[in-house]
Formats: C-alpha cells, sequence, structure tokens
C-alpha cells in the first residue's frame, strides 16, 4: 500500500513506468540515489525513445476506440494497419510498437489491455491481447 509520500509499505518508492515501452519498473537498490531521474526500463528502451510513428500508434488506437461502442474492443494490428497502410510488409513490423503504445496508454490511465476479456497486467501479458476504453471503477 502507497503512502501519500509515494512510498509502498516496505520503505521503497512506488514503481514507475517505462516512457518506452510501458512496462513497470521495479525499484532497485542501484537506483535508490537517481530513482527520480529513471525513464527507461532499458538500455534497449533508452535506444528506442518514441518517435512520431509511436505517438501516431497512440491516436490511432484511441481514435479507433472512440468509434467503438463502450466495452467493445480492438486488435493492436487494427492499429498498425492505420498507421501502416500500405500493405503486409508495413503494418506487421508495427505490431511490437503497437503493443507498446498500448501499454503506454495503460500507464496513461486511457485504456485496459485484455486476454479472454479479462484486464490483464501489460508488463507481463503473453499472446494475443485486446483494448478497450478504460471502464469506470
Amino acid at each position: 500500500m502507497a503512502s501519500a509520500s509515494g512510498r509502498v509499505e516496505s520503505g521503497r518508492p512506488e514503481p514507475k513506468s517505462c516512457v518506452s515501452c510501458g512496462r513497470q519498473i521495479e525499484w532497485r537498490k542501484k537506483w535508490e540515489r537517481n530513482w527520480a531521474d529513471v525513464r527507461y526500463c532499458s538500455d534497449a528502451c533508452r535506444r528506442s525513445k518514441p518517435s512520431s510513428v509511436d505517438r501516431a500508434l497512440e491516436e490511432a488506437i484511441l481514435e479507433l476506440l472512440s468509434k467503438r461502442a463502450h466495452g467493445a474492443t480492438i486488435c493492436p494490428s487494427e492499429a498498425a494497419k492505420v498507421v501502416g497502410a500500405g500493405g503486409e510488409e508495413t503494418w506487421r513490423p508495427l505490431m511490437e510498437p503497437a503493443r507498446r503504445a498500448a501499454r503506454r496508454l495503460v500507464a496513461a490511465g486511457e485504456i485496459e489491455i485484455t486476454q479472454r476479456n479479462q484486464v490483464v497486467d501489460p508488463s507481463t501479458a503473453k499472446g494475443p491481447i485486446r483494448l478497450r476504453t478504460r471502464r469506470p471503477g
């Protein structure tokens, strides 16, 4: 449970989300002095900072969901197809960036990631996922 200072009861700071991939960053002892400055979960994420394509994928996800009934879902491939609208050879490489965009939107509190109609942790979800607008509550 978190306190007002943003720390968990064990004395560790709250986990935060990677700005590149959206996965949860767990506190590590080596980051004790600069936890406020930690933004990426790995060197790979630090090298692949969000680009204009990543922002376009986020916008495509939100746009597609806004056109659906509340509670309806989309596949990340739908957003990849909107952004890479040139055939399979252009949208398929956008699948992992689309999943990263979805995880960033989950971290921002805008959508949920589901599997078999159950909300799942985006940091650990494996296999096919669906995206839907966040339900209140």
